[in-house]
């Protein structure tokens, strides 16, 4: 009679676990929220202006404005900029719906655009490709973490006579050239949602520009268009998405950290890259010239729902970043102008394996390993 195996499963290996951050600032946060506490100040105050003075200077912009969330940061950018009715953005089809969703809002017309295969990053070609006489602006993704080519696009972008607005939403801290994400187009625009490189623990978010007068619109914007000279002297169509003081302790805190979560994100990805099998699961593609803060490990695999599945069943959790383009959305297929073929093909296949600062070397050794033995390989052999 065989006896049973009782040898234990290994731990599951979560997709994302905040609590390694958490931990980190938690003695921070509380004190900070306990001066709140004291001071009442939870609408604006000093929480507030030393998070901004803090997040421009780190991304290297004369001025941050802090709103609710990240999908503001982009829709008041826009109507700072004047784009409304008539107008359109090219926006690259593999982002968040929320980069196309800010575009409506603000009035326009997004004008999708195909991504590069390798990077799946818009381009200055790709961009082109998307150009009509209405487009006034291009969103500029950062897509995973990484910037692409943003001397290209600034230079197609001036020929065009078009702005460039950076969703770095998912790029807290990358570089191109010498330059962090945020300080390359007219505004940089950031989500802080939880699960960021710099999150907070709720909704979040901020503009950073060098432009005085972009900046001074959006923080009437911000504050139901609010004109400055008294609390009820409204010069503009504004909206309530100011950023709470509750969320800007926890951002103070946690920016004194990014860097190092952002290098621990690089270690694993190097892990990552050294242990996948490229004809199985190869990741996205990385630029040269930047440097990249790895939000997300993204991979493309076949047959992805059944490889999902096994390794869900082998202890490890995985996401898909994003499984429907913009374009193909029933919200927003009428401002689609034909198939975009990398961005479907990508759609398909993307596969986000679990990253986070205080993931261990052990565990991403073992999700390479489990992939590489359940997804097929791409070449057929």
């Amino acid at each position: 009679m065989s006896r049973p195996d009782l040898t234990p499963a290994p731990a599951p290996v979560p997709f994302l676990d905040l609590s390694g951050m958490t931990a980190d600032v938690r003695e921070e946060v509380t004190a900070g929220w306990s001066e709140l506490l004291d001071s009442g100040a939870f609408i604006g105050g000093t929480a507030v202006a030393r998070f901004e003075q803090d997040w421009a200077a780190f991304c290297g912009t004369r001025h941050a404005v802090g709103v609710a969330n990240g999908t503001d940061a982009l829709h008041l950018t826009f109507r700072a900029l004047g784009i409304g009715a008539g107008d359109e953005v090219v926006v690259p089809a593999n982002t968040f719906v929320a980069t196309a969703e800010a575009v409506v809002l603000a009035g326009a017309r997004p004008r999708f655009a195909d991504v590069d295969p390798d990077t799946l990053l818009i381009t200055p070609e790709t961009l082109e490709a998307a150009m009509t006489p209405a487009v006034r602006a291009v969103a500029v993704v950062h897509l995973y973490g990484q910037m692409p080519d943003m001397e290209g696009l600034l230079a197609t972008a001036a020929r065009l006579g078009i702005d460039v607005v950076e969703d770095a939403a998912q790029a807290q801290g990358a570089t191109r050239g010498e330059a962090r994400a945020g300080a390359h187009g007219v505004a940089g625009c950031f989500s802080f949602y939880p699960g960021k490189n710099l999150g907070a623990f709720g909704d979040a978010g901020a503009v950073v520009t060098s432009d005085d007068r972009l900046a001074e619109t959006l923080l009437s914007l911000r504050d139901h268009g609010r004109a400055g000279s008294g609390h009820y002297d409204h010069g503009l169509l504004g909206l309530n998405s100011r950023l709470d003081a509750v969320q800007a302790v926890v951002l103070a805190a946690k920016l004194r950290h990014l860097d190092a979560w952002n290098a621990a994100r690089a270690d694993l990805m190097a892990v990552y890259r050294d242990l996948l099998d490229p004809d199985v699961a190869p990741l996205v593609g990385r630029l040269q010239g930047g440097r990249g803060v790895h939000h997300l490990a993204v991979t493309r695999v076949l047959d992805r729902a059944r490889v999902r599945e096994e390794l869900a069943e082998a202890g490890v959790a995985t996401g898909i970043h994003y499984p429907t383009p913009c374009h193909l959305m029933t919200p927003y297929a009428g401002y689609a102008d034909g198939p975009l073929p990398v961005t479907e093909s990508a759609a398909a296949q993307v596969l986000s394996l679990p990253l986070y600062p205080h993931l261990r070397v052990g565990d991403v050794e073992r999700v390479a390993k489990t992939v590489n033995a359940i997804a097929p390989r791409r070449s057929g052999r």
